[in-house]
């Protein structure tokens, strides 16, 4: 049965400009992010993280996760929308006998992934995992899947659901309140589907998505 879990609450704490990203985020901009190359990962602020480096942030997330989902030494996990594969090294950290896979819409990515994870990942769309069911112990998807249009990021969550033998975890865009409505607004450069955190627990029931979940809320 799914739960909304925040496993990511061992994060730094970061303290966002919404009223600058919004006065500086153009149609452009937003144009320029959505390729998803080197100006998404390592160019200007506005176009995406202005530098996506390893910092080892995502290690006590990655031994959360573990933890929580109390994984075996050689589980089998996938990150969809691993991104130059941070998250996929350190579950190797804290987990050294797993096997990692990840996928991501990004060739550069992949070419700039990092200490060795290129030869893990895989270039695709999340609405397409090219793996067999039941594959994963752990699949998992952080803040990647809301970058597809509504009928795409649902059948992401099928493809999740298809390939995981038991444990499945995503992040989304979302809002409770109007004023984080608002401030998500101001926030967003790639997302195309966000709603309410009712309107996806709704949605998550209607493609049979049983796995955790939590939000992105700026």
């Amino acid at each position: 049965m799914n739960s909304e879990i925040n496993l990511l609450d061992r994060l730094p704490p970061v303290k966002r400009d919404l009223a600058r990203r919004a006065a500086e985020k153009t149609p452009e901009d937003r144009a320029i992010a959505k390729r998803f190359d080197q100006d998404f990962f390592d160019g200007e602020r506005r176009h995406g993280y202005g530098g996506y480096r390893y910092d080892e942030r995502w290690l006590p997330v990655a031994r959360r996760i573990v933890e929580h989902y109390q994984l075996p030494r050689e589980a089998a996990i996938l990150d969809v929308g691993c991104a130059k594969g941070f998250l996929m090294f350190d579950f190797k950290q804290v987990l050294p006998g797993c096997v990692v896979r990840g996928l991501d819409v990004s060739r550069y990515a992949k070419d700039h992934a990092h200490d060795g994870m290129g030869k893990f990942i895989d270039v695709g769309s999340a609405d397409y995992l090219p793996y067999p069911e039941k594959s994963f112990d752990l699949v998992i998807s952080i803040n990647s899947i809301h970058n597809l249009p509504l009928e795409a990021c649902k059948q992401a969550l099928r493809e999740m659901e298809r390939v995981s033998r038991v444990h499945k975890y995503v992040t989304v865009d979302a809002w409770r309140t109007e004023e984080e409505h608002n401030a998500l607004l101001q926030w967003i450069l790639t997302a195309e589907t966000y709603m309410h955190v009712d309107d996806w627990v709704k949605t998550f029931a209607q493609v049979g998505y049983t796995g955790d979940y939590w939000w992105f809320i700026p």
